[in-house]
């Protein structure tokens, strides 16, 4: 009986957690959505969602592969309005663990935003390849920054 007891539980927190889980994700697109991409994007995570200038943050990509990778590189484009703001490359080993084997993976990226970000949507487009320069997959996702203090707070001597 306590056996039974504990499995509903075990199954009912299972639950509870994939559905917290999906509640919070963010909207991915493909790129090309009729590209048969060879990564596939499962999803993404921001936190703190939205993200606060000045503190850090992290974007998870949760993705999976028929192939074993063992390197490349991210390219990121980052839009504000429509107008291309930012872009930066990084080693796809730098972002998660190499060699990457057939299945599910996570790329994991980790940023100060500086304090003077504006506050609004941004549109983030990251692209990834494998050594040999093949586009193994491209997605878009919209994130904000919120408009939260980019200063940390601490007394002066005027509080004193």
């Amino acid at each position: 009986m306590e056996t039974q007891m504990f499995l509903k539980f075990i199954f009912f927190s299972s639950t509870l957690f994939l559905l917290c889980a999906f509640a919070t994700a963010t909207d991915v697109q493909y790129c090309n959505k009729k590209a048969d991409y060879d990564v596939e994007v499962k999803g993404v995570e921001i936190i703190p969602n939205p993200v606060t200038r000045g503190q850090p943050a992290t974007f998870s990509i949760a993705a999976t592969t028929g192939q074993e990778l063992s390197g490349g590189k991210i390219i990121i484009d980052v839009s504000y309005f429509g107008w291309h703001i930012h872009s930066e490359t990084h080693d796809l080993c730098g972002e998660t663990t190499c060699p990457i084997s057939i299945g599910d993976f996570v790329i994991a990226h980790s940023q100060v935003l500086p304090g003077y970000t504006p506050p609004g949507s941004y549109t983030l487009k990251m692209r990834i390849y494998d050594g040999g320069k093949h586009e193994l997959s491209c997605i878009t996702f919209g994130f904000d920054i919120g408009v939260g203090s980019s200063f940390s707070s601490s007394s002066s001597v005027a509080d004193s």
